[in-house]
């Protein structure tokens, strides 16, 4: 055997010791109530959402066919841009291939070796991947603590800086304090990234995501960033800002030049999921009145959004209570280290619009009991 074949069986071993170890699993049916998967307003199999992606398969074909410099940009990309920055109240918006790509090319681009990232600690790995290739100068603050991203704005040498934060976060599903960092941002003559991945659909009257709700949408000092394949229940992401942030990413955002685009089928279904939103704004907050009953189940406060998490004692109670849940046809997520920030171990839950009372009702029973 080879020292890298050595070296791979003793990372599985330890893994295994640890109650580490994933899998990939083929999807259980329709007969479990989905409590783990990001479709937040049930609209993967929506008629219209499947009628507006088969329809920009028939017309525009099975994928890009290019970047989308060369012969890859479509007029349905440009649709969806259009659609995305009036929901989410931004001047204009990029789509990429993935909301990873999203946050590679927003960090990347927006920061260079005279810039310093303010991070949270709690951020997601597309966002610490990206501050980490943009070469610049990182420091990873404390979650949600004000004191700890001002004094980091106050002592940083770098002409530019770039706080960068999550307004839901995907393991917690706590918020950030957005308002206070927009002002912060300002004061200290800093961009604001936030990724809305969380907030798209679920957060505000009409689902605009925590920005827009604030009020804070189209400052020229916040950039947005949202993945297509949450609430919108296709696949991409996308970049929203100032039509200068637009034209600066175009030119300059690998993510962006080098990756072939969007395929169509995933534009048209997220544009036609965008329209649903739009015509029943309903939905998000029905998506947050069955999580607080969620969250009432497992005796836990009712986050902003859609994601729950339930601290758990360790790796192998968390997998066991997802085997319990399973049992009893609830099929719910675990986070476990390295995919949480502080090392614990949790359930993972989400609610999802559409779910009936009597399915809400069957999940909280069994949740009750694992929560226990």
């Amino acid at each position: 055997m080879s020292t890298f074949e050595q070296y791979l069986q003793s990372q599985a071993a330890e893994r295994d010791a640890a109650g580490l170890t994933r899998r990939v699993v083929a999807g259980v049916g329709h007969q479990a109530i989905d409590l783990a998967g990001n479709d937040y307003l049930g609209l993967r199999r929506d008629p219209a959402v499947i009628d507006a992606a088969v329809a920009a398969l028939e017309y525009f074909g099975s994928g890009a066919g290019a970047s989308r410099l060369v012969t890859g940009t479509w007029p349905i990309h440009e649709d969806l841009e259009t659609a995305l920055a009036e929901h989410l109240q931004m001047e204009s918006a990029l789509v990429f291939s993935t909301g990873y790509q999203a946050n590679l090319a927003a960090m990347t681009a927006l920061a260079d070796d005279d810039t310093l990232i303010v991070s949270d600690a709690h951020n997601h790995a597309s966002i610490i991947d990206g501050a980490r290739l943009s070469r610049a100068a990182v420091e990873v603050v404390p979650h949600g603590d004000l004191a700890a991203y001002e004094r980091a704005l106050q002592e940083r040498t770098q002409a530019r800086a770039v706080i960068v934060i999550e307004s839901i976060y995907s393991v917690f599903g706590d918020t950030s304090p957005v308002a206070e960092l927009a002002d912060l941002a300002a004061r200290y003559d800093a961009l604001l990234v936030v990724d809305e991945a969380h907030g798209l659909g679920v957060v505000g009257d009409h689902g605009e995501g925590r920005v827009a709700s604030l009020g804070l949408a189209g400052a020229p000092h916040i950039v947005v960033t949202v993945s297509l394949a949450k609430a919108l229940s296709s696949q991409g992401g996308a970049v929203l800002g100032s039509d200068l942030v637009r034209s600066h990413l175009i030119n300059t955002a690998r993510p962006f030049i080098y990756d072939t685009g969007l395929a169509p089928v995933s534009a048209g279904a997220a544009l036609g999921a965008l329209d649903v939103l739009v015509e029943r704004p309903s939905l998000a907050k029905e998506v947050r009145e069955i999580m607080g009953e969620l969250a009432a189940a497992c005796g836990v406060p009712t986050p902003a959004g859609a994601v729950l998490s339930v601290a758990m004692p360790g790796p192998r109670e968390a997998l066991a209570a997802v085997d319990v849940c399973a049992a009893h046809g609830v099929r719910i997520g675990c986070f476990r280290p390295p995919s949480t920030p502080d090392g614990s171990s949790r359930l993972r839950l989400t609610a999802h619009a559409g779910l009936s009372a009597k399915d809400v009702e069957h999940c909280a029973r069994v949740l009750r009991t694992v929560s226990r």
